[in-house]
């Protein structure tokens, strides 16, 4: 359209001298002229208008137009956008590291601590995690995205490491997120996911750098880590987000069994200081086949590892999780939060029902010089059994002291007591427990690259 207005502007340029030849009235040629010159102005502003219109909406048009005025040597020079770059546009990347030294004043044999997953050994230098995040998130411009979580250390075996969890673990091990997403143009878009990706039941998550302890409470432990399969999410209105899950079920990114577990998850933001979140989630959790103890040379027409015998009878009873939890930024230093969950479950329909309740309550407060502090309170009744391998009720208080010592450089010192109304805790000497377990960590995490925020 451009080059037809640019032709039309040519065409009255040179008409103008060949109609002052053809005209032999001086008055008649000046009024052609003149009417000349307006239809020219007219056709240079509409111009204008258009080239101003291209240059915000179609950037693709606005290139042309630029090629278009450019010298034949501009042309043959001028960078050519790259569709990689194009395709890696709103895509960032964090790495992470985060390591500890913690002591157990028990001294356990074997330095081991109990009921924890992340701050496992006592009296040692260690590596909790070295992760990789690289992620893409859809939009209205670029509608697919996806995310890709790498994770090495000791953290990896508690979270999808751990022939516990996973069939083949060998396979898993070291891939803590992987999913595509796409925002289909439905309402205010509905965003649907593909693949692993973490847990959203419980308060606390993965990543040290966003979580007000450096140590995970119990709850954490207890609830699941990640799901395999699809979600969807939709916000209902800028203050109701819902989320729903179809998933293999807890731990499973090859399923234990053939049935499938669901989740329903409301976001609730009554106001910009408060989030809260209910969430419900259900399903058939039991093995209904054998696991193998063949991760290496196959012995028989499959990958290794999998496995080839069944359960009978298959257990069929169901789990049912109730999670819930807010957060309250009282003000910008501020921030309150609490927990509760109940759990259900049953090995067989006809079983008698398990169950555990637990509540937690978290506070975090903001000091001037980059310090921070924060405390956490838990109370964790396992009266199934379920999480301890003892019916018992669990408390623990930890308290945090934190300060950034860089962007991307945090140093995280903690204090955390365990207890028990039984004599469960592991000492210096075999056979004797205690009730109680103390413990001191120096946390050290680092973070960089471009993904901004919560990881």
């Amino acid at each position: 359209m451009k080059a037809a207005i640019s032709t039309a502007v040519l065409a009255l340029l040179t008409a103008v001298p060949m109609a002052a030849q053809a005209v032999p009235d001086a008055e008649q040629r000046k009024a052609e002229i003149s009417a000349l010159r307006q239809e020219l102005a007219r056709i240079s502003a509409r111009l204008d208008v258009l080239e101003k219109a291209d240059a915000t909406a179609l950037p693709a048009a606005a290139i042309t137009l630029a090629a278009e005025k450019a010298s034949p040597v501009d042309a043959a020079v001028a960078p050519i956008p790259s569709k990689q770059e194009d395709l890696l546009q709103g895509t960032t990347v964090g790495i992470g590291f985060d390591g500890y030294y913690g002591y157990n004043f028990n001294q356990p044999i074997g330095r081991a601590n109990l009921l924890r997953v992340y701050d496992v050994t006592s009296n040692s230098f260690s590596i909790n995690q070295a992760s990789l995040v690289v992620e893409r998130l859809p939009s209205i411009q670029s509608r697919f995205g996806g995310r890709v979580d790498l994770q090495f250390g000791q953290a990896t075996e508690t979270l999808q490491g751990s022939y516990a969890n996973e069939q083949r673990a060998q396979v898993w091990r070291n891939l803590f997120q992987a999913y595509g997403s796409y925002l289909a143009p439905i309402g205010s878009g509905l965003q649907i996911d593909f693949g692993k990706f973490s847990s959203a039941l419980g308060v606390e998550g993965n990543y040290t750098k966003d979580q007000i302890a450096y140590s995970r409470s119990y709850t954490f432990n207890f609830l699941p880590y990640y799901h395999m399969g699809v979600r969807a999410n939709y916000n209902l209105t800028p203050k109701v987000n819902f989320t729903y899950w179809l998933v293999n079920g807890v731990q499973q990114t090859e399923d234990f069994n053939g049935f499938k577990s669901q989740a329903f998850l409301f976001n609730f933001k009554p106001a910009s200081t408060v989030s809260w979140n209910v969430n419900y989630y259900f399903g058939q959790e039991q093995r209904d086949v054998l696991p193998t103890d063949n991760p290496g040379a196959p012995t028989s027409p499959t990958q290794p590892g999998l496995p080839r015998a069944n359960i009978t009878p298959a257990p069929n009873g169901r789990n049912h999780i109730f999670d819930t939890y807010a957060t309250w930024n009282v003000t910008p230093r501020l921030t309150l939060v609490g927990e509760a969950d109940y759990v259900i479950s049953r090995e067989q329909q006809q079983s008698t029902m398990k169950h555990i309740a637990i509540g937690a309550a978290y506070v975090h407060y903001t000091l001037p010089k980059d310090w921070s502090i924060g405390s956490r309170f838990e109370y964790f009744d396992d009266r199934g059994a379920m999480f301890s391998g003892k019916t018992q009720a669990l408390k623990e208080f930890t308290f945090v002291a934190d300060k950034k010592l860089a962007p991307g450089m945090l140093a995280r010192a903690e204090y955390r007591r365990d207890y028990s109304n039984q004599n469960f805790f592991t000492t210096d000497t075999a056979g004797v427990l205690v009730k109680q377990q103390p413990t001191a960590t120096l946390g050290l995490v680092f973070w960089w690259g471009n993904k901004q925020g919560q990881w």
